[in-house]
Protein backbone atom coordinates (compact mmCIF):
# COMPACT_ATOMS: atom_id res chain seq x y z
CA UNK A 1 0.00 0.00 0.00
CA UNK A 2 1.63 3.48 -0.70
CA UNK A 3 2.02 5.95 1.73
CA UNK A 4 1.79 9.74 1.69
CA UNK A 5 4.30 10.70 3.86
CA UNK A 6 6.64 7.57 3.81
CA UNK A 7 10.00 8.73 5.10
CA UNK A 8 9.28 12.36 5.86
CA UNK A 9 10.25 13.73 9.03
CA UNK A 10 7.04 15.94 10.56
CA UNK A 11 7.68 18.00 13.76
CA UNK A 12 4.09 19.10 15.45
CA UNK A 13 4.07 21.34 18.02
CA UNK A 14 1.52 20.69 20.37
CA UNK A 15 1.68 17.40 19.79
CA UNK A 16 0.16 16.40 22.84
CA UNK A 17 -3.63 18.29 22.18
CA UNK A 18 -6.47 16.47 20.93
CA UNK A 19 -5.61 18.08 17.28
CA UNK A 20 -2.08 17.35 17.59
CA UNK A 21 -2.30 13.78 18.61
CA UNK A 22 -4.69 13.03 15.82
CA UNK A 23 -2.06 14.82 12.54
CA UNK A 24 0.33 12.48 14.42
CA UNK A 25 -1.08 9.13 14.16
CA UNK A 26 -2.20 10.01 10.54
CA UNK A 27 1.12 11.32 9.46
CA UNK A 28 2.35 7.91 11.42
CA UNK A 29 0.39 5.98 9.46
CA UNK A 30 1.10 7.42 6.54
CA UNK A 31 4.68 6.47 7.02
CA UNK A 32 5.95 9.78 8.52
CA UNK A 33 8.34 9.64 11.66
CA UNK A 34 6.35 12.22 14.03
CA UNK A 35 8.56 14.43 16.31
CA UNK A 36 6.03 15.82 18.97
CA UNK A 37 6.97 18.46 20.62
CA UNK A 38 4.78 20.24 23.81
CA UNK A 39 5.75 21.97 27.43
CA UNK A 40 3.87 18.43 28.97
CA UNK A 41 6.18 15.41 28.91
CA UNK A 42 3.14 13.20 29.76
CA UNK A 43 0.87 13.23 27.10
CA UNK A 44 3.37 13.57 24.40
CA UNK A 45 5.36 10.46 25.68
CA UNK A 46 1.64 8.48 26.07
CA UNK A 47 1.25 9.06 22.12
CA UNK A 48 4.82 8.94 21.48
CA UNK A 49 4.67 5.02 23.55
CA UNK A 50 1.31 4.61 21.29
CA UNK A 51 2.67 5.04 18.12
CA UNK A 52 6.24 3.38 19.17
CA UNK A 53 9.33 3.67 16.63
CA UNK A 54 7.25 6.08 14.07
CA UNK A 55 7.42 8.94 16.82
CA UNK A 56 10.14 11.04 19.77
CA UNK A 57 9.38 13.41 21.90
CA UNK A 58 11.08 16.85 22.70
CA UNK A 59 9.76 18.87 25.61
CA UNK A 60 10.08 22.20 25.15
CA UNK A 61 8.79 25.21 24.75
CA UNK A 62 7.64 26.66 21.55
CA UNK A 63 7.83 30.16 22.65
CA UNK A 64 11.30 29.97 23.25
CA UNK A 65 13.22 30.66 19.99
CA UNK A 66 16.83 29.15 20.88
CA UNK A 67 15.25 25.79 21.82
CA UNK A 68 12.75 25.64 18.63
CA UNK A 69 15.99 26.30 16.71
CA UNK A 70 17.90 23.68 18.53
CA UNK A 71 15.37 21.21 18.34
CA UNK A 72 15.79 21.40 14.31
CA UNK A 73 19.58 21.21 14.59
CA UNK A 74 19.18 17.85 15.99
CA UNK A 75 17.01 16.37 13.53
CA UNK A 76 18.52 14.37 10.11
CA UNK A 77 16.11 16.80 8.13
CA UNK A 78 12.50 18.52 8.56
CA UNK A 79 9.79 17.65 5.81
CA UNK A 80 6.81 18.92 7.36
CA UNK A 81 6.47 21.79 10.50
CA UNK A 82 3.00 22.17 11.97
CA UNK A 83 2.31 24.28 14.92
CA UNK A 84 -0.87 23.69 16.78
CA UNK A 85 -0.21 25.56 20.15
CA UNK A 86 -3.05 27.03 21.76
CA UNK A 87 -2.55 30.68 21.30
CA UNK A 88 -4.72 31.74 24.61
CA UNK A 89 -8.10 32.87 23.02
CA UNK A 90 -10.80 34.25 24.66
CA UNK A 91 -14.41 33.24 23.37
CA UNK A 92 -18.04 33.66 23.99
CA UNK A 93 -18.61 37.25 25.22
CA UNK A 94 -18.92 40.40 22.63
CA UNK A 95 -15.56 42.71 22.16
CA UNK A 96 -16.60 45.78 23.72
CA UNK A 97 -16.75 43.49 27.33
CA UNK A 98 -13.32 41.98 26.71
CA UNK A 99 -10.38 43.46 28.17
CA UNK A 100 -7.80 45.04 25.77
CA UNK A 101 -5.11 41.93 27.55
CA UNK A 102 -8.11 39.23 26.61
CA UNK A 103 -8.53 40.89 23.02
CA UNK A 104 -4.70 40.53 22.67
CA UNK A 105 -4.22 37.28 23.89
CA UNK A 106 -4.37 35.29 20.99
CA UNK A 107 -2.36 38.00 18.53
CA UNK A 108 0.96 37.59 21.51
CA UNK A 109 0.31 33.84 21.28
CA UNK A 110 1.13 34.24 17.47
CA UNK A 111 4.82 34.15 19.10
CA UNK A 112 5.32 30.52 18.39
CA UNK A 113 3.58 30.67 15.07
CA UNK A 114 6.08 33.17 14.08
CA UNK A 115 8.99 31.69 15.53
CA UNK A 116 8.55 27.93 14.53
CA UNK A 117 7.03 28.79 11.32
CA UNK A 118 10.75 30.93 10.50
CA UNK A 119 13.23 28.47 11.66
CA UNK A 120 11.15 26.05 9.96
CA UNK A 121 11.63 28.17 6.64
CA UNK A 122 15.67 28.55 7.30
CA UNK A 123 15.94 24.93 7.65
CA UNK A 124 13.85 23.80 4.71
CA UNK A 125 15.73 26.84 2.13
CA UNK A 126 18.83 24.79 2.82
CA UNK A 127 17.10 22.06 2.05
CA UNK A 128 15.27 22.83 -1.03
CA UNK A 129 11.80 21.25 0.05
CA UNK A 130 9.57 21.19 3.30
CA UNK A 131 5.71 21.95 4.18
CA UNK A 132 4.89 24.36 6.89
CA UNK A 133 1.15 23.79 7.96
CA UNK A 134 -0.97 26.40 10.05
CA UNK A 135 -4.45 25.89 11.21
CA UNK A 136 -6.85 28.76 12.19
CA UNK A 137 -10.51 28.97 12.98
CA UNK A 138 -11.01 30.96 9.78
CA UNK A 139 -12.40 34.10 11.38
CA UNK A 140 -10.43 35.69 8.96
CA UNK A 141 -12.65 35.65 6.40
CA UNK A 142 -15.59 36.57 8.12
CA UNK A 143 -16.96 38.39 11.57
CA UNK A 144 -18.49 35.99 13.73
CA UNK A 145 -19.98 36.98 17.60
CA UNK A 146 -17.91 36.25 19.83
CA UNK A 147 -14.69 35.24 18.49
CA UNK A 148 -12.80 38.02 20.70
CA UNK A 149 -9.29 38.34 19.16
CA UNK A 150 -9.27 35.21 17.28
CA UNK A 151 -10.19 36.96 13.66
CA UNK A 152 -7.49 39.55 14.10
CA UNK A 153 -5.03 36.64 14.94
CA UNK A 154 -6.46 34.29 12.22
CA UNK A 155 -6.16 37.46 9.98
CA UNK A 156 -2.56 37.95 10.76
CA UNK A 157 -1.51 34.51 10.68
CA UNK A 158 -2.70 34.20 6.90
CA UNK A 159 -1.38 37.49 6.15
CA UNK A 160 2.31 36.33 7.55
CA UNK A 161 2.20 32.83 6.12
CA UNK A 162 1.06 34.05 2.83
CA UNK A 163 4.08 36.39 2.73
CA UNK A 164 6.46 33.99 3.67
CA UNK A 165 5.09 31.61 0.54
CA UNK A 166 5.60 34.64 -1.41
CA UNK A 167 9.17 35.52 -0.56
CA UNK A 168 10.24 31.89 -0.93
CA UNK A 169 7.99 30.93 -4.08
CA UNK A 170 9.01 30.08 -7.36
CA UNK A 171 6.78 28.48 -10.29
CA UNK A 172 5.06 25.06 -9.93
CA UNK A 173 6.21 22.58 -12.13
CA UNK A 174 3.73 20.86 -14.49
CA UNK A 175 3.68 17.34 -11.83
CA UNK A 176 2.80 19.57 -8.78
CA UNK A 177 -0.57 20.53 -10.79
CA UNK A 178 -1.63 16.95 -11.50
CA UNK A 179 -0.72 15.85 -8.25
CA UNK A 180 -2.70 18.76 -6.77
CA UNK A 181 -5.80 17.55 -8.93
CA UNK A 182 -5.33 13.16 -8.34
CA UNK A 183 -5.93 14.73 -4.62
CA UNK A 184 -8.70 16.40 -4.99
CA UNK A 185 -10.38 13.79 -6.88
CA UNK A 186 -9.36 11.07 -3.99
CA UNK A 187 -11.24 10.90 -1.02
CA UNK A 188 -8.05 12.72 1.07
CA UNK A 189 -10.13 15.28 -0.31
CA UNK A 190 -13.59 14.74 0.64
CA UNK A 191 -13.93 17.48 2.97
CA UNK A 192 -12.53 20.32 0.77
CA UNK A 193 -15.34 21.92 -1.15
CA UNK A 194 -16.47 25.48 -2.65
CA UNK A 195 -12.87 26.37 -2.59
CA UNK A 196 -9.67 26.79 -4.66
CA UNK A 197 -6.68 25.76 -4.50
CA UNK A 198 -3.74 28.10 -4.46
CA UNK A 199 -0.95 25.44 -6.32
CA UNK A 200 1.46 28.43 -7.76
CA UNK A 201 4.39 26.90 -5.08
CA UNK A 202 4.39 30.87 -3.38
CA UNK A 203 4.45 32.68 -6.83
CA UNK A 204 0.69 33.71 -6.12
CA UNK A 205 -0.25 33.91 -2.16
CA UNK A 206 -3.28 35.79 -2.18
CA UNK A 207 -6.62 34.35 -1.70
Amino acid sequence: MNQLLTDKHAVIYGGGGSIGAGVARTFAREGAHVHLVGRSAEPLRRLADELGRAADVAVLDAFDETAVQEHLKSLPRLDVSFNLVSRGDVQGRPLHELSVEEVMAPLQGMRSTLITARAAARRMLEQGAGVILWLTSGSAVGAAPGMGGTGPADAATDNYMRQLARENGRAPRLQEVADAAAFLASDLASGTTGTILNVTAGLVSER
